[in-house]
């Protein structure tokens, strides 16, 4: 039984119409998951082990040359001195947070970055302030009045391309002000940068040239690569820290011998055959064009990413939307409160390089027609 306060909370969140449940979407086009690139659709003929498990932490039996000939190639291939792999971008978050922020450091952080973050910062010892999202202005007071003294670090969180808006990070201004403080470190978390932003979809920071004013960039591969697992992308001494100190890592069974090969393939897929990227890069373009030929500018949050935003304020009315495009084949997803904030609520689209220009077209005419019955 559960105990009378959950409950009370389990139905208040009935209540307010944001109950979280799980359904089987079958048979709708894709419009919500994050595999932009359909890799995770695609076969993949290069897995050959025959272990099915880790058989232990990396620190004790799951350690292997396979590890070390991956973590290579993910430096390589992101220009980083070194790389560690985490078993989920959660971990990634978690563990290089909670580890390298100290009691008496300060952890400046944009207000909308993701839960893993906050999490993150809450198991830190240090004290933490948010910046208004993409607030510059914001930043540099917080870094003025807070960021001096002389015992202490600075750690300035962001994301790359934020999970909610679709939007971006000003990377170059942001470097600028942590630049201009010898004690401060920038870490940025690329999970919806990766394979949608560059020329191979290296990610935004890469992409800009700014690798080596990054503390520390977070890689997930749930997303574009279509498998599971993430990395930190930093110096060497980075990675032997958190090989030491970051607990999601030491204390967690290894990713299996499988899931590194998936790993390995989705990179060879970025190396060689980035096509899928190229595509992906082109419908976020014509996208755009169709948001304002279909009178939705407004509505619709301006981004340059596979990530597109229409608000529709109230938890009933966003859900009636999503239903509708459900019924007409789509799989488009409403985003409720709490998760945004209240007058918030919107629809989440993910344009992946397998949509079609037709399919877009057609949910954006749906979108219209249902929010003129409003």
């Amino acid at each position: 039984m559960l105990p009378d306060k959950l409950l009370r909370k389990l139905g208040m969140r009935h209540f307010s119409g944001s109950m979280r449940d799980l359904k089987v979407h079958e048979n709708l086009i894709d419009f919500a998951s994050n595999d932009y690139l359909g890799f995770a659709k695609m076969p993949v003929h290069s897995i050959t082990t025959a272990a099915n498990s880790a058989t232990g932490s990396r620190l004790l039996s799951g350690h292997s040359k396979q590890f070390e000939t991956l973590e290579k190639r993910i430096a390589t291939f992101h220009k980083a001195e070194n790389a560690l792999i985490f078993n989920s971008g959660y971990d990634a978050n978690l563990g290089l947070i909670s580890s390298t922020a100290q009691r008496g450091d300060l952890i400046l952080y944009d207000e909308l970055v993701h839960a893993s973050i906050r999490d993150g910062i809450q198991l830190s010892m240090a004290r933490s302030l948010k910046f208004r999202h993409n607030d510059m202005n914001h930043l540099q007071i917080l870094l003025d009045k807070f960021g001096l003294g002389e015992e202490q670090e600075v750690y300035v969180i962001t994301e790359s391309v934020f999970s909610m808006d679709g939007d971006q990070a000003p990377l170059h201004q942001i470097v600028r002000l942590v630049q201009s403080r010898h004690n401060a470190y920038l870490i940025v978390d690329e999970a919806h940068a990766l394979g949608v932003i560059g020329e191979y979809g290296e990610g935004l920071v890469q992409h800009l040239g700014l690798e080596n004013e990054v503390f520390a960039r977070v890689m997930t591969y749930g997303k574009a690569l279509g498998c599971h697992g993430a990395a930190i992308l930093g110096s060497f001494d980075l990675i032997q820290y958190l090989i030491n100190f970051a607990r999601s890592f030491i204390y967690t069974t290894a990713l299996p011998p499988h899931a590194l090969q998936l790993i390995n393939a989705g990179y060879d897929r970025l190396e060689n055959e980035h096509d899928n990227v190229y595509k992906l890069q082109e419908l976020i373009e014509k996208f755009n064009r169709l948001v304002v030929q279909n009178g939705l500018r407004l509505r619709f949050r301006e981004s340059e990413t596979a990530i597109q935003i229409c608000i529709i304020p109230g938890n009933d009315k966003v859900k009636n939307t999503a239903a509708l495009l459900h019924k007409n084949g789509y799989d488009v997803r409403a985003i409720l409160s709490p998760t945004v904030p209240q007058g918030q609520e919107r629809l989440r689209l993910c344009l992946h390089s397998y949509n079609t220009i037709q399919d877009c077209e057609r949910v954006l005419q749906i979108i219209a027609k249902s929010l003129k019955k409003k």
